[in-house]
């Protein structure tokens, strides 16, 4: 074995290992959104926790509506926003004060102000996960084929792991963000805003290795 086939199946070992722990995470959010609270908009998060601090400015809090004071915390993204809030700022505490909201209530919250003060930043949809919901394979068929089959506009087609590969090196989380905002000549959740967040997860772990049963099984009726 030469030494770049070592690295090449070494490669693909890791994006392998990537995959299955996104699939083990994806999981568990399935489970964690049907917990009471969670789903909630992102002006549902504010009025409820935040709000007492940046409706009025409190502490030196960004006011909502304030496009001067968004606008260059907005710069840093909504990754750079979020990771500030969950660690704690200045004079905001980790979580806002309140470990009860998860990292994806707080990233609903921040979208929500941002777009309140001249933003035009895309919410995730609704996490809680429907009882229809749609598999990878489903997702990919009726939307990512469009582009992924031929690789239109340099989009990595569906199976070639030689193209995925380097989009996963740096984590299934990082792309699946990026697929969610919007990438290249990608628009925001590949043009189908009704798609979920764990939907588009499911549909990059088909593309990367499609006719795979690593996707979640769904439950049979009666059982």
């Amino acid at each position: 074995m030469t030494i770049n086939t070592r690295r090449s199946a070494a490669a693909l070992a890791w994006v392998r290992g990537v995959l299955a722990a996104g699939l083990a995470l994806a999981a568990g959010a399935a489970l964690a959104a049907d917990a009471p609270g969670n789903g909630r908009s992102g002006k549902e998060i504010v009025e409820a926790h935040c709000a007492s601090c940046h409706a009025k400015g409190v502490k030196g809090a960004p006011r909502i509506g304030d496009k001067q004071a968004w606008s260059s915390r907005a710069s840093k993204g909504l990754t750079g926003l979020t990771e500030s809030a969950i660690k704690g700022v200045r004079e905001m505490p980790a979580h806002g004060g309140n470990p009860g909201l998860s990292n994806e209530d707080i990233e609903r919250a921040i979208i929500y102000m941002v777009n309140q003060s001249g933003g035009q930043w895309i919410e995730p949809v609704n996490v809680k996960r429907a009882a229809g919901e749609r598999s990878g394979q489903q997702v990919v068929k009726e939307q990512c084929s469009q582009c992924h089959e031929t690789g239109k506009g340099g989009a990595p087609k569906i199976g070639d792991r030689a193209a995925w590969i380097p989009r996963l090196n740096h984590g299934l989380d990082t792309t699946v963000r990026s697929a969610i905002n919007g990438h290249g000549g990608m628009p925001p959740r590949g043009g189908k805003a009704n798609l979920t967040d764990s939907e588009i997860r499911s549909a990059i772990i088909y593309m990367f290795n499609p006719g795979s049963a690593a996707e979640p099984k769904k439950k049979s009726a009666g059982r």
